[in-house]
């Protein structure tokens, strides 16, 4: 606000000093223009030999003489000293027009005074003409402009400066309520937003803006504290298990059987170690961005693939009608299989089908190769999810009922998995029914890829 004062003072400064500039100039060009038109007029008489005497002048603030060669005065007005001339002859110069300050008390004016000197006459006889005019209205003019100034000046200054400290701080009035919102989120506990000021400006989009950060931000809060809290639980539970084993094992001594114990210790610590994979590999899909320029997988293939890791019943495939390329990371979406399975194969009564096919955005089948996405299917003739559980199912942790028991159900993590590497893959799951039987059915959509590239 200080600077923008001190600014404004300065211009303001400036501008007044070019305007007495100005003023000043002006009027002085005036008084020549009109000095110069009397002494032309009187240069046509002297031309003409036709001079009065004594020559006629408008106003009382003029003297006009005419001299010779020898600074003689030839003629002059009523006014105006018949004896000396108002500009010495040695400072004239004869072939041209001139402007030229003189003393007020050589001319018997009110200083200070302007004389013109214009040649006039014949080559035989050279005249000058000199116009002399008082310049104290010019002074008196710019004096009084320049009083008025330094009067209105300040007062100017101190009136904007009010003017400016009003709107300026209306205009940051509710910058200062944002940093006091601001202060007071981050010193408590809890949600907060800012005040969202009522005048449709940028402060009030920056304001909408930042409390929708808060917003996202507290949001983010919410799962981290959320996800921990799971983590930590889902942790402490194998590791309790663990500690009572050998806490009963080392009471119980030589009636231990150290096989069974070894048993659960080892089913403990696989699950232990599962879950911690898993942990790490959601933080590393959390801080990394999708892997660009990864080659062709035929989905086909590793539909096979996987299948093959139940060499029993009930796990089918039904093959593709030709090669389904899609573009990914194969060991991604390997993963993305596996648990599908995983979970059919755990819920299934009875079998468990992986079918792929060539299918548009919108889902109608088409010709392999065609369509912008490919569909692959996981279905199971198990118990299914109910319909309000189907998007929830998805969120890290979430275990329904039936699958709470340590031996049948995992962490939760293994759907919240596959939706992130599906969506890392730049595809789409779902969740229907099994169509014609009791179950799931599990929909992948696949970016396709041209047969031609995927085979390049």
């Amino acid at each position: 606000m200080a600077i923008g004062v001190v600014g404004l003072t300065i211009g303001l400064a400036l501008g007044g000093v070019v305007l007495l500039g100005a003023l000043s100039f002006v009027l002085q060009r005036t008084v020549d223009t009109e000095a110069f038109r009397t002494a032309d007029a009187v240069a046509l008489l002297a031309a003409e030999d036709a001079l009065p005497d004594p020559l006629p002048v408008a106003g009382g603030q003029v003297r006009v003489q005419v001299i010779d060669g020898q600074g003689r005065i030839r003629a002059a007005s009523i006014d105006a000293d018949r004896l000396v001339p108002m500009v010495r002859p040695e400072r004239l110069n004869r072939d041209g027009r001139q402007r030229l300050e003189v003393p007020a008390e050589r001319v018997g004016l009110v200083g200070p005074v302007r004389v013109v000197a214009v040649p006039a006459g014949t080559a035989a006889d050279p005249l000058t003409v000199l116009v002399a005019r008082s310049m104290a209205d010019v002074r008196h003019s710019t004096h009084v402009v320049r009083t008025i100034l330094l009067v209105a000046f300040p007062l100017l200054v101190a009136v904007l400066a009010g003017v400016a400290w009003r709107v300026v701080g209306a205009t940051l009035r509710p910058v200062e309520a944002l940093r006091r919102g601001a202060e007071e989120i981050t010193g408590r506990a809890g949600a907060g937003r800012l005040p969202v000021p009522a005048s449709a400006d940028e402060i009030h989009r920056l304001a909408v803006t930042l409390n929708g950060m808060l917003g996202r931000l507290e949001s983010a809060r919410v799962r981290q504290r959320a996800f921990v809290s799971d983590a930590a639980h889902e942790l402490r539970s194998p590791l309790t298990n663990i500690r009572t084993e050998l806490e009963v094992a080392q009471r119980l001594a030589d009636r231990t059987d150290w096989t069974a114990v070894t048993a659960n210790l080892l089913a403990d610590t696989d699950r232990l170690s599962r879950l911690v994979d898993d942990l790490l590999l959601l933080a590393r899909l959390d801080e990394t961005p999708p892997a660009r320029g990864t080659g062709p997988v035929e989905l086909g293939a590793l539909l096979t693939e996987v299948a093959a890791r139940y060499p029993s019943p009930p796990v089918r495939v039904t093959p593709p009608a030709g090669p389904l390329w899609t573009v990914g990371t194969v060991e991604e979406l390997r993963r993305v299989l596996a648990n599908l399975v995983d979970n059919a194969v755990r819920h299934a009564s009875g079998s468990v089908v992986l079918a792929a096919e060539a299918t548009s955005a919108a889902g109608a089948t088409v010709g392999p190769g065609v369509g912008a996405y490919h569909l692959v299917t996981v279905t199971d003739d198990g118990p299914g999810i109910a319909l309000a559980d189907r998007e929830r199912v998805f969120d890290r942790f979430t275990r329904l009922d039936d699958g709470r028991a340590r031996d049948d159900g995992g962490a939760g993590l293994g759907l919240a998995i596959v939706r992130e590497l599906v969506r890392r893959a730049g595809g789409s799951i779902t969740l229907t029914d099994a169509p014609e039987q009791r179950g799931l059915r599990v929909c992948l959509l696949l970016p396709a890829l041209p047969a031609e590239d995927g085979q390049r």
